[in-house]
Formats: structure tokens, sequence, C-alpha cells
């Protein structure tokens, strides 16, 4: 099993930056390619973006290309979201998820969620 804790959310203006951290628990960590979503106030859940367990294979929406990156550092048993040139847009829920491939999380069927964080982006 793997428990998911994210952070590193909060209020900041338009074009500025943001990072998201989401902690794992479990030995297994290192295994499992891992991913973000988000969700925005009467909007359905979104992928964003995703990472290999090697982090050798990364996955990004087009709405997010060129502005976040997805790292991951499995000593620390830990992924990270970058968010740079926020945009109003940007503002939703942020979810961290683990599943068994970049694929898998990509189309919507992790297998572990965090329970989210807060990013609101001002303009």
């Amino acid at each position: 099993q793997v428990q998911l804790v994210e952070s590193g959310g909060g209020l900041v203006q338009a074009g500025g930056s943001l990072r998201l951290s989401c902690a794992a628990s479990g030995r297994t960590f290192s295994s499992y390619a891992m991913g973000w979503f988000r969700q925005a106030p009467g909007k359905e859940r979104e992928f964003v973006l995703a990472i290999s367990w090697s982090g050798g294979i990364t996955s990004y929406a087009d709405s997010v290309k060129g502005r976040f990156t997805i790292s991951r550092d499995n000593a620390k048993n830990t992924v990270y979201l970058q968010m740079n040139s926020l945009k109003p847009e940007d503002t939703a829920v942020y979810y961290c998820a683990a599943g068994i491939s970049v694929a898998s999380i990509r189309s919507g069927v992790p297998t572990h969620w965090g329970q989210g964080t807060q990013v609101t982006v001002s303009s």
C-alpha cells in the first residue's frame, strides 16, 4: 500500500511559480509511476502530468507543456510538481496519484490518490 500526502499549495499571482510535493509512505514507492491531476470548481478532474518509476518517461497535458515539470526522488519517496508562469485557469485542487504505469495514470486509472492541495492563482 502507498499513502500519498501533498503539500506546497497556496495563493500566487499570475506569472508566478509554485512547487508542490507529494510524499509517499511505503517501501514500494520506487516501483510506481506517479502523476498529478487537478480539479477546478465545477469541472471534472483532469490529468496534468505523470512520470515513470525510473523518471525516464514523462507525459504532460498540452495545457501545461513548457510551464510545468514533474520530477521524483526515489530516495526521498517524493514526487514534485514545479509550476511556472501560472495562470488564473490553473486554479484547482491538485491531486497526487500513483499507478502501475504512466499510461494507466494518463488514462485516469491510478491505484492510489492523495487528499489534494489547493492552488489559487490570482489575476
